[in-house]
């Protein structure tokens, strides 16, 4: 069996022992002018570093690294910490350094990121602090193309979808900067009656309440179904998050216990979910017409009051957060009382300017969404490329 090949692939692969597609190096030094990378450094499964370089200057000794070498995280492998170096430096702690033996580092780089290689670094010594065993990981074989053209091309398209999977978590990253930033001009600072900023034709002075003049709000069943492997979703806080639904570890009921539940319950377009226990204030704003019912979930009923997407941007403003976090109950498990989550201080303006306000707020939203759902869409992709274009 060969894996997927591509345009001008020569289905000639052999299979050859890790040590002979690599060399382990294991030189060390210590030289201060040189930039330092531990594991905290590197984001888990990505790839990239999380500081700048000029952060790395720790002045620690570790073993040295060239341009186009690889840092596999030897501890805690599952972490899945690696790095394709562009610059020299030290790696500082528990890290492989690793030369491809013919100069193909890019397709090294993605065969350390396959099944295969990860289920046997992943057979580790040690229990509180499990490490790969370097012995049995050089010894096993894969299978790896004779042509170095062809290891070429298949680290280039590799590399290509990573650029582009770091293009849109800058941009998603970005964007989510923007917003919070807007939050922050758009809506009244604690104590104040005006936002620092205001769209033009806007002047009159904001008005506070209750978040429980305004909304009807309550809460999903306390009680705990009996749930069955097919039927209608329940959701819990875990589900609740980023604006948005997901059905994560989701548990389902039998349509008696979704239709009584939903007598108390039932969530409807426009609505504002908020997560209760463990991801205390985590939204949701209901866009389609559901078919779940909710356990222990905050449900803030659209009403004419206001406007829906207004109110879903102010709840997310530091003001609520911590009105919100502020003298949390339960001990391990955290919870906030549905008492308290009425009784939240909400600032609204006129109904146009609500309107405006959200409006802007939600074309963020979108955009985040879009390349997020991007970003999902080219994960998916490398993940099937690796799975298909190794053995």
């Amino acid at each position: 069996m060969f894996p997927t090949q591509f345009t001008g692939a020569s289905f000639t692969w052999e299979r050859k022992k890790f040590s002979k597609i690599v060399q382990r190096i294991s030189t060390t030094n210590s030289n201060k002018s040189l930039p330092n990378i531990e594991f905290e450094d590197i984001d888990s499964e990505i790839g990239t570093l999380n500081k700048s370089t000029s952060q790395l200057y720790k002045r620690k000794k570790g073993i040295l690294f060239e341009k186009n070498n690889i840092l596999f995280g030897k501890l805690r492998p599952y972490l899945k910490k690696w790095f394709l170096t562009d610059f020299s430096g030290i790696a500082v702690g528990d890290f492989w350094v690793l030369k491809p033996s013919d100069n193909q580092a890019r397709f090294v780089y993605y065969l350390i990121q396959t099944n295969s290689f990860y289920n046997v670094s992943n057979i580790t010594s040690g229990t509180k602090m499990p490490r790969s065993d370097w012995t049995l990981v050089s010894k096993t074989k894969f299978y790896i193309p004779m042509k170095l053209s062809e290891k070429h091309k298949l680290g280039m398209i590799l590399y290509s979808i990573d650029k582009l999977i770091n293009l849109h978590e800058r941009k998603c990253e970005e964007l989510a900067l923007i917003k919070k930033a807007l939050l922050q001009k758009l809506f009244p600072k604690k104590d104040e009656i005006k936002p620092e900023v205001r769209y033009k034709n806007f002047s009159d002075a904001w008005e506070q309440r209750k978040l429980g003049e305004v909304a009807d709000v309550r809460d999903g069943t306390h009680d705990s179904p009996k749930y069955i492997n097919e039927g209608y979703p329940l959701l819990t806080s875990k589900n609740v998050g980023n604006g948005y639904i997901n059905y994560d570890d989701v548990k389902y009921v039998s349509e008696k216990d979704y239709v009584q539940i939903n007598k108390r319950s039932k969530v409807d377009v426009n609505d504002i979910l908020m997560g209760m226990i463990g991801t205390i204030g985590n939204l949701a704003l209901i866009r389609e017409e559901p078919d779940f019912a909710i356990k222990n979930v905050a449900l803030i009923k659209y009403t004419s009051n206001f406007d829906h997407q207004f109110l879903f941007q102010e709840l997310q403003t530091n003001s609520i957060s911590k009105e919100l976090l502020s003298g949390m109950d339960g001990g391990t498990q955290k919870f906030v009382s549905l008492k308290k989550i009425r009784n939240l201080s909400v600032m609204f303006p006129s109904k146009n300017e609500q309107n405006q306000i959200g409006l802007s707020l939600a074309r963020f939203d979108d955009l985040i969404a879009l390349h997020q759902r991007k970003l999902e869409r080219l994960k998916q992709l490398k993940k099937f490329l690796l799975q298909n274009m190794f053995i």
